[in-house]
């Protein structure tokens, strides 16, 4: 007589192993090389851990063992993968899974490959021929199931295409999409280097912002650096979209969406409605712009809270007025183009702001419910409003991208991607479903963080976000890819893999999971192709070595910087700097220049409590950093004797003008002497981060009209000019 015993309560199920080989099969890393290259080994419980945050059972041996079985068969279970990426020009073997002996019919459904392809349109279809390929059949679930082998040749379009296939009376489908085999680098920036400023948007005010720097502030600072300083591209912080109501999380890191932008950076008279406001309305504008006007020359750190208050107040007055008949069709238009995901975000951004801070219902935690139904129809008007705002910062952002376009730049605005979103935002809400839930991204330790970080994000569920065609990360990136000249990836190794950190453990105890690196690649590759957008990889860290190699193959730009170059304990020479990458002296984790040759990123982490190592022994280190640095330039000729602090930082910003790099970029805060970190990774509340107004190495704020009489930054725009 069979007995069935329940998998959940068996304790001595499990084989010798078994934890590890269901790691594996889920792409959870058992171990991995610490920086400095010792192998650290991921504990039981970590494991367990990221695996149930996967969707896999893994609390107990007898939950391993059920799940290791399942997992052996997981891909027999069902007639057609959950997508299926490929790349144009490269033919590929998808198997089809059908009860074994039966028949079956596979064809593909091709969209056209541009973007303006309609959906209505009829898309032609194309039979697919089986190969013979024997495969034994495999009993699973009680069930014989065969395997046919199809071919999907290799003049398959670029593109998002529909696989179907027919068995039985049965049809099911799934999602094909055919990405570029390489992306490659539009406006000649193959042949001729190109050099950019980097800024932190919100820190380069104007005289006419309110309070912090807006997208008009973009446009002016592109047009500006582009016919005075001759600036191929200015790339900034994400302006990703932050929450409707204070507080406002200050770090552009860590957003509410990646998908949509914040109304923070809208510049409130240039929206063309607001110049046919009646007086009284145009009064209401120019009252709530009062309280922030001022803030502009204050020195102290930016207060977001205020500037959203002001220019929320503005935005609803500007709202309430009434548009012409193409301008509202060009609105329509906007919302209908951004389908769901618009909608579903201007709703959670309703009902947070209805609720105030308080928690959310249970009712209401799922955007398909009968209570957020309710809720849209209740809430249609502020829904309408956020709507609107985001079509207000299309059109703004597309304007700073035309400015700088009509100003000569070869690519213009760099946009910036962060790794994840807020646990508690509005695309952790719209898209549950296809995260993980009860760890958070972060990095292992490093150098600079030698406590290792959590950044608190939810990262994707790689196993949901195929199943899911990878619809919401091609939303993301269609919409951040818009009017952008380039995007930079914020920590691109993560299209790899993610160290993920459970609910409860510290940042080093976290595990990495791998992703399907060819599809989150390839899409990229895809959309940003679509866009005309170059991609940059931020792929610093600790990341495998051939994944440098990878992105490059696809076309992907990668990061050096000066500091973390070095070749026998010596600055790397420029020579030796890889061709498609964005060389830049420093980041924006980093002091900008002059404070990093002065050692404050040892005196700051040591006053904040952040370091492991002897601080006295960091310092002499800086020192003798900083005096390797002036040798490599001394040796040729880019600076003399005893060089001050500003022909320091001129100097390597030629060096790195020497290099076959394919951009360079020049912080912002380099060309005007600050000192001041905008960013201390490890600290929340401890430091001031993202909230530093652009300033003078002595703190006064410099704002964008005054940015071409700096001495400083005359003299590094010439040197970035003549460098080479």
């Amino acid at each position: 007589m069979s007995i069935q015993k329940n998998p959940q309560a068996v304790a001595d199920d499990a084989e010798p192993g078994a934890l590890h080989e269901l790691a594996a099969a889920h792409g959870v890393l058992t171990e991995y090389q610490q920086y400095g290259g010792a192998t650290a080994h991921v504990t039981d419980a970590t494991l367990s851990a990221v695996l149930n945050a996967l969707g896999v059972a893994a609390r107990t041996p007898g939950e391993v063992a059920h799940s290791l079985r399942r997992a052996r068969d997981e891909e027999w279970r069902t007639v057609l993968p959950p997508t299926v990426v490929v790349r144009q020009g490269t033919g590929v073997h998808v198997p089809v899974h059908v009860s074994d002996g039966a028949s079956v019919h596979v064809w593909i459904e091709v969209e056209g490959a541009e973007p303006e392809a309609r959906p209505h349109q009829v898309r032609p279809r194309r039979d697919l021929e089986q190969v013979d390929l024997l495969v034994e059949p495999r009993d699973v679930d009680g069930r014989r199931v065969g395997r046919a082998t199809f071919v999907v040749p290799s003049d398959v379009p670029l593109g998002w295409h529909t696989l179907h296939a027919l068995t039985e009376g049965h049809e099911t489908s799934t999602t094909l999409v055919v990405t570029p085999a390489r992306l490659e680098l539009g406006s000649d920036l193959g042949r001729h280097q190109a050099w950019g400023l980097l800024a932190q948007l919100y820190s380069v005010r104007s005289r006419t912002s309110w309070g912090m720097g807006d997208l008009a502030d973009l446009a002016d600072l592109a047009w500006l650096s582009a016919h005075r300083g001759g600036a191929d591209f200015v790339a900034v912080n994400p302006l990703s979209a932050t929450e409707p109501i204070t507080p406002v999380t200050p770090s552009p890191y860590l957003p509410t969406s990646r998908r949509f932008g914040s109304p923070l950076y809208i510049r409130v008279e240039d929206i063309l409605e607001t110049a046919y406001l009646s007086a009284a309305d145009r009064s209401l504008v120019e009252w709530a712009a009062d309280p922030v006007r001022d803030l502009v020359t204050d020195s102290g750190p930016i207060d977001r809270d205020a500037v959203w208050e002001a220019k929320k107040a503005a935005l609803e007055v500007v709202h309430t007025a009434p548009r012409r008949a193409a301008r509202q069709a060009a609105y329509e238009d906007f919302v209908a183009a951004q389908g769901k995901g618009l909608q579903d975000f201007a709703t959670w951004c309703a009902l947070t702001e209805e609720l105030a801070g308080a928690p959310w219902p249970a009712d209401l935690a799922d955007p398909a419910s009968p209570a957020v139904a309710a809720a849209r129809d209740r809430l249609a008007g502020r829904i309408d409003f956020y709507c609107w705002m985001q079509w207000v910062f299309d059109e703004q952002k597309h304007g700073a991208q035309r400015a700088a376009v009509d100003a000569g730049m070869r690519l213009g605005i760099v946009h910036d991607l962060a790794v994840g979103v807020h646990p508690d935002g509005a695309d952790a809400w719209a898209n549950a479903g296809v995260l993980a839930h009860g760890v958070g991204v972060g990095a292992p330790p490093d150098m600079y963080n030698q406590q290792g970080q959590n950044w608190s994000q939810p990262p994707w569920n790689p196993r949901a976000l195929a199943h899911a065609g990878y619809a919401p990360y091609r939303d993301m990136l269609r919409t951040v890819l818009q009017h952008a000249g380039a995007l930079r990836v914020d920590h691109i190794l993560g299209l790899f893999r993610l160290w993920w950190v459970p609910e409860g453990m510290s940042p080093t105890e976290g595990a990495y999971v791998r992703y399907d690196h060819d599809a989150l690649v390839g899409i990229l590759c895809l959309e940003a192709q679509r866009a005309g957008a170059v991609v940059i990889g931020e792929d610093l860290g600790v990341f495998e070595p051939w994944v440098r190699d990878y992105l490059a193959d696809r076309g992907v730009l990668g990061t050096s910087v000066f500091w973390f170059e070095r070749t026998d304990d010596r600055p790397t020479p420029p020579e030796h700097y890889r061709h498609l990458t964005l060389a830049t002296v420093g980041t924006h984790d980093m002091p900008p220049t002059a404070g990093y040759l002065a050692g404050e990123h040892v005196d700051l982490r040591e006053r904040l409590g952040l370091l492991n190592d002897d601080a006295q022994m960091l310092r002499s280190r800086a020192r003798s950093e900083r005096t390797g640095a002036v040798m490599a330039l001394a040796e040729r000729g880019l600076v003399g004797d005893n060089p001050s602090e500003r022909e320091v930082v001129e100097g390597l910003h030629r060096y790195l003008r020497r290099s076959p790099a394919a951009l360079v970029g020049a912080q912002l805060v380099d060309a005007v002497g600050e000192r001041r970190s905008q960013n201390q990774p490890g600290t929340d509340t401890e430091y001031p981060n993202w909230k530093v107004p652009l300033g003078d190495s002595s703190g006064a704020p410099v704002l964008v009209e005054d940015l071409l009489k700096n001495a400083r930054l005359q003299s590094l725009f010439a040197a970035m000019a003549s460098g080479r």
